[in-house]
């Protein structure tokens, strides 16, 4: 009897453990299940927004590229809604419709295009007796032939330039501004592609990054002639046509774009001028931030254009949402996530042409804004300030962007808070995107099998000192298990491309992945390290790059960057690996800005190290700083701060390094210096 009352506890205690196994994972099935469902929705709206695009009049707006549709269905549907907000200026959805079509036709014009008021005229006229598919070929085809009706454009100031075709590239140097969103609308309007440039390139950079893209034009700030002059003899041997966005002194030669498209009707271009071939062709370029190199012209296609029109409703932010927006337009997470998605929903976005810490909650209150769009260090800047009465009292309710880091997340919320937090994880190049849709402090996203069917990815095994994937005895690389670092990759396919670089071949080397798990599968490598709980939560955990071996350990600076942050006198912190002569692999050193009125705590500082982190991991080297190098999308310059090093005579700002038999941090001296590269001083 006893053994009969046992057997249905003994059945159920398979289920039990199931159960215990899964329920770290099934307790978030509700919100897994809210995100799907609202991911399936928004992929539908942007397919039926595809197919009527492709089933329209090719003469009209609405059977153009992505941008000139959805921007035309705004202007018809919501035309006195604010769009654009920008110091005291105002533009409605109806108006950046009007301002991009004069620049369209000012483009145009470049190329020997008249469509006259109506959009019809010329050569337009001529093709109404053309079938629609004929009709919708894109601007590489379709508007051949107009662009031969009046020939290459030549220089009226002497000398040639190259001729701006259809599909020819059109290079923007401009700070964040309306006039930049209405070229760039203006330009995929005519079926060109727009370059975005980082403001602060110069010299060989610049010219690189133009040469990379193809670029025959230059539309640049006339605040930025200036420090461009001794750059203009190079730009005009490489035959770019050079507009100004504005009004310029001599030299001679740069004329006024934006007057020259005041001058033109504000009537709708047809849309086969910039209908694409393919969803998946380049329609404009974004550059890579350059933190290990020069800048890389990234494709971005019609596809994650269309794509980027569903980020807001991922987010869960709605038409009446006021956006705040103090991120460069040349990042794509300014462009294509702040701009296009909030096109995707017909929002409204504030725009700032530089990030202000101080401004941002008087800013908030005046503009009732809703939600915050943020990147790298922007949250940080925000609780390092000093309290104000702006920062209550405010609306905003959401903040959504990516690099936030946990002990940041805690102290934002806290202090401006009930607001929501929704990081993300994304790459400008990339053919993968999560979203931390459950608000888990820390976490970038989640694994789930729900979002994995959606947007597949894996995490795989990296070994740091070959940089290279760890791959089986078939060759095949190995899954991670939960609370492992591992590789982020995803699967390039039709649905998640990976268009590449412009250029040549090798600069997509390392980036493709084969036989990843089967032969011939193709995985794209972000480079980045994540780390995947039991619960399903993903967290960044490093750059692939910058996680460096020391004593035969891995180091990951995410993880001695936390630690240090909890220390209050310490403001900022960078940390990297240096080489050291006569060690294998590079030893830690970071770089630190004081909290005013601090001063630096040696002590307390090795106290903490010592008592948070292993011994490997420990920092060997400290540099003290006014203020960290960033670039301008705020994010560290670890590989040049370790090109730097640590020899006192070279850097002017003071350095420690850390004494293991004395137990503390010891100003470098040249002495110190002198005894540790003789092999006098241990580290």
């Amino acid at each position: 009897m006893a053994a009969l009352l046992l057997l249905p506890l003994l059945l159920l205690l398979p289920l039990l453990l199931l159960k215990l196994h899964l329920w770290p994972q099934l307790r978030w099935l509700a919100a897994d299940l809210a995100f799907t469902v609202r991911a399936l929705r928004c992929r539908r709206a942007v397919r039926a927004r595809a197919l009527a695009a492709a089933a329209a009049d090719p003469k009209s707006p609405e059977g153009g590229c992505s941008l000139a549709w959805r921007l035309a269905q705004l202007a018809r549907e919501r035309p006195a809604h604010t769009f654009l907000i920008h110091g005291a200026r105002r533009f409605s959805y109806a108006e950046a419709e009007r301002d991009s079509n004069r620049a369209a036709r000012a483009f145009l014009r470049a190329w020997g295009w008249d469509g006259g008021p109506g959009g019809c005229g010329g050569a337009e006229s001529s093709r109404e007796g053309e079938p629609t598919a004929q009709g919708a070929r894109g601007a590489a085809g379709s508007g051949a032939a107009l662009a031969g009706r009046e020939g290459a454009w030549t220089s009226e100031v002497g000398g040639s330039v190259a001729p701006l075709e259809p599909g020819a590239t059109v290079a923007l140097l401009l700070p964040s501004s309306p006039e930049f969103l209405w070229l760039w609308f203006g330009l995929a309007k005519a079926g060109l592609r727009a370059a975005f440039v980082p403001t602060a390139l110069r010299r060989g950079p610049l010219l690189h990054c133009l040469r990379s893209c193809d670029a025959r034009a230059l539309v640049l700030a006339p605040e930025f002639l200036e420090s461009l002059e001794p750059d203009l003899p190079a730009l005009r041997a490489m035959g770019l046509r050079l507009w100004a966005a504005g009004p310029v002194t001599p030299p001679a030669g740069i004329s006024d774009l934006l007057a020259a498209a005041s001058t033109e009707v504000d009537g709708p271009v047809p849309g086969y001028l910039s209908a694409p071939q393919n969803i998946t062709d380049t329609c404009l370029y974004i550059f890579t931030s350059g933190t290990t190199g020069l800048p890389k012209a990234a494709r971005v296609s019609h596809l994650k254009i269309l794509q980027c029109q569903g980020f807001y409703q991922l987010c869960c932010v709605h038409q009446e949402d006021v956006i705040y927006l103090a991120l460069p337009l040349y990042h794509m997470s300014g462009s294509l996530l702040g701009i296009v998605g909030c096109l995707g929903i017909g929002a409204t976005v504030v725009l700032k042409s530089k990030f202000s810490a101080g401004q941002f909650w008087e800013d908030c209150q005046q503009h009732r804004v809703t939600v915050f769009q943020y990147i790298g260090e922007l949250c940080r800047y925000l609780v390092n300030q000093p309290p104000t009465k702006a920062e209550h009292g405010h609306k905003v309710r959401l903040a959504v962007g990516s690099g936030l880091r946990p002990d940041t997340w805690e102290r934002f919320v806290r202090r401006f808070g009930p607001l929501q937090v929704l990081e993300t994880y994304g790459i400008t190049e990339g053919n993968v995107a999560t979203f931390n849709y459950t608000g888990q402090r820390g976490a970038v996203g989640r694994a789930s099998w729900l979002y994995k069917r959606l947007f597949p990815f894996s995490l795989i095994r990296y070994d740091v000192t070959t940089g290279e994937p760890v791959r089986d005895a078939w060759g095949h690389c190995v899954a991670t298990s939960p609370g492992e670092p591992g590789l982020l990759v995803a699967p390039v396919s039709q649905q998640s491309p990976f268009l590449g670089y412009a250029g040549g071949p090798e600069l997509t080397l390392g980036k493709l992945l084969k036989d990843v798990f089967q032969p011939g599968d193709v995985f794209f490598n972000t480079g980045d390290l994540l780390v995947c709980d039991d619960q399903g939560f993903l967290r960044f955990h490093d750059r692939t790059g910058d996680t460096f071996r020391w004593k035969g350990e891995n180091v990951a600076t995410t993880e001695v960057a936390e630690v240090l942050e909890a220390l209050d006198f310490l403001l900022e912190v960078n940390v990297y690996g240096v080489t050291v002569p006569g060690h294998e692999g590079r030893a830690g050193m970071v770089a630190l800005v004081l909290r005013p009125p601090h001063s630096l705590d040696l002590v307390r500082l090795y106290i903490q190290v010592s008592e948070n982190l292993p011994p490997y991991a420990r920092p060997r080297f400290l540099r003290l700083q006014e203020s960290l190098a960033t670039t301008e999308t705020f994010k560290q310059q670890k590989v040049r701060m370790a090109s730097e090093g640590f020899d006192p005579s070279l850097l002017p700002d003071p350095l420690y390094i850390l004494d293991q038999a004395a137990g503390a941090y010891l100003p470098l001296t040249a002495a110190r210096h002198s005894a540790l590269l003789s092999g006098d001083l241990r580290i």
